[in-house]
């Protein structure tokens, strides 16, 4: 019973342990998320706020250069110029506009809102020395939240002659934002809030992380602030319009003079990271508790065998009958386990037969291509001895003894393939590897009506492969999409290398394309007529297993312009080591 009580607590720990690492990084994973979103939503809220006050920026920079402005530090009629600011006032829904002279007295008003304190303000100064000037404030006598544009106007000679002070209400713009997701404030330099979709935040100030000034609506409740792996998470108590647990994230302003923040609730982060807790410990307990019936069981077993083996010690010759049968049955039941097991043993045979009879029905595609090339050369060269050009014809014939040893070397990669051998990479040049191919289908594509344009790089091209069966591969490819163009009326492939991360070499056709791309590298899918000549379905997924091999892919897809694409892509092999 100890040990047992023992080995409960720890798995119980165990389980504590790992459940509370789940919840973390569940956790932390939801705060990322929730980060992300809420840097979105900041930026729109940023984005929106920089609008709507630049609209009276562009108000200010606007009227800078009117002539009834110019009229008005001129000294001309203060009755028509303050008719004109009330009307542009009453259009663009400003405050109050303004036109002050170098003295910082007012010349014409709409409403006549700012006083002295205003006019000595950083941004009034600003404006007088030539500059485009803002700030906010609460010293208008109309509001007690303004935002302030000055912008200078100058007279033909360049120099300051004025300024003209918009006043946009603070209250008006946020007024529309009351009540959206997520809570977002903006604060100024001192960091107390002049902005804010929520009436609670407005003015409050945070300071040493606990709240600095009270507004006259009323106190806020308890605030403080962590950082739990580089979010900042604050914890308050600000009524039912404002989450108790929130993620802070701020956005600096600069174009404004303000600070842009966001509050987001992470209650559900929190919920997510315990429900996923709790799906582990409840995965853990039950299966501590199917372990803990099974070594139950086991033991209340091992219990019963016990007394079982005690009562058949004590049993007289009648029992050793019974034990004799079960010497039999035991017999039996080995004599039966070896007659499975040689079973499944001739089952994996007849599987490898099986294999190797599916890839002998490819041997007649690997090797058709080299076969007609042979044929094509000992052709000519009996005509070129005919002619008595030796040479030409010594030429042929070293051609084909290359193929022959190009075919050797096809039936020995085709027999380690058998055997499930696996053939050395080395470092192959995938532009001799392209030229080959070429030089092989020559007379093929020539037959087909098909031109080649093919630009053939200066130098060598090293990828990872084999050269036999990458020059198998761009034989299939150049003769499937000769075959491809017997209907077209225009027969041209292209073939083309690029180089970087992987070498491409891609094969373009003229063709009808591809019907069925998704299936193109199956076992047995062809498209070709029934004949003499048409192919077993094969060779693409031949080329597809071989690709594989070398580490590179092979895809098949449809041209805008019509046609077919094959790709194969490789890995660069500068760093491997050259065949001998």
């Amino acid at each position: 019973m100890r040990r047992r009580a023992v080995t409960l607590t720890i798995f119980l720990i165990t389980v504590l342990a790992l459940s509370g690492g789940v919840w973390r990084f569940a956790y932390l994973q939801g705060l990322d998320q929730l980060s992300a979103r809420g840097q979105a939503d900041l930026s729109l809220a940023s984005d929106r706020l920089v609008g709507q006050l630049q609209r009276y920026r562009d108000l200010a920079v606007f009227l800078a250069d009117h002539p009834q402005v110019e009229a008005v530090l001129r000294g001309a009629s203060p009755q028509a110029g303050q008719a004109f600011l009330q009307k542009i006032a009453d259009k663009s829904a400003a405050l109050d506009v303004q036109v002050i002279d170098t003295r910082r007295v007012v010349l014409a008003s709409s409403r006549n809102a700012l006083n002295e304190t205003v006019l000595d303000r950083r941004f009034v100064r600003r404006a007088l020395g030539g500059a485009l000037g803002w700030g906010h404030g609460p010293d208008m006598p109309l509001t007690d939240r303004a935002y302030f544009h000055a912008a200078p106007v100058f007279n033909d000679l360049g120099r300051v002659e004025g300024a003209v002070i918009v006043a946009t209400d603070l209250n008006g713009i946020d007024y529309d934002w009351r009540g959206s997701n997520p809570a977002a404030f903006f604060t100024d330099d001192n960091g107390v809030v002049q902005i804010a979709n929520r009436s609670e935040l407005l003015f409050w100030q945070r300071k040493n992380g606990a709240v600095g000034l009270t507004p006259p609506q009323g106190a806020w409740g308890e605030f403080s602030a962590v950082t739990v792996k580089g979010h900042e998470i604050w914890n308050m108590k600000w009524g039912p319009y404002l989450p108790d647990t929130a993620l802070h994230l701020t956005q600096s302003l600069p174009v404004i003079g303000m600070t842009g923040e966001v509050l987001l609730d992470t209650g559900p982060a929190r919920r997510l990271a315990w429900s996923q807790s709790a799906a582990v410990a409840a995965l853990c307990l039950a299966f501590g508790a199917l372990l803990f019936l099974a070594t139950e069981r086991r033991r209340t077993l091992f219990e019963v065998n016990t007394r079982l083996e005690r009562q058949v010690a004590k049993r007289t010759a009648a029992l050793n009958a019974s034990n004799t049968e079960l010497r039999r049955e035991a017999t039996e039941r080995e004599e039966a386990q070896a007659a499975l097991r040689r079973a499944q043993a001739d089952l994996v045979q007849a599987g490898k037969l099986s294999a190797l009879g599916q890839m002998s029905a490819g041997i007649s595609h690997e090797l058709n291509q080299p076969l007609m090339a042979i044929r094509s050369f000992a052709e000519n060269s009996v005509q070129f001895m005919e002619r008595g050009k030796f040479d030409r014809a010594s030429e042929n014939l070293t051609r084909i003894s290359q193929m022959a040893a190009r075919m050797a070397r096809i039936i020995q990669n085709l027999r380690a393939f058998a055997r499930q051998e696996s053939v050395p990479q080395t470092r192959v040049d995938v532009a001799r590897a392209v030229a080959s191919a070429v030089e092989m289908t020559h007379g093929y594509l020539q037959a087909a009506g098909v031109s080649l344009d093919y630009a053939a790089p200066a130098g060598p091209i090293w990828v990872r492969g084999g050269e036999v069966r990458l020059g198998q591969v761009f034989v299939n490819l150049i003769s499937n999409a000769a075959d491809a163009m017997t209907e077209s009326r225009i027969k041209k492939l292209s073939i083309v290398i690029e180089t970087g991360d992987v070498v491409s070499v891609r094969f373009c056709d003229t063709g009808p394309g591809i019907e069925m791309p998704d299936k193109v590298f199956d076992p047995f899918y062809t498209t070709k007529t029934v004949g003499s000549d048409s192919g077993m379905g094969l060779g693409l997924s031949i080329s597809y297993g071989i690709v594989q091999s070398f580490g590179g892919d092979i895809r098949g897809s449809n041209l805008d312009r019509g046609g077919a694409m094959f790709s194969v892509q490789l890995e660069p092999g500068d760093e491997m080591e050259s065949p001998i």
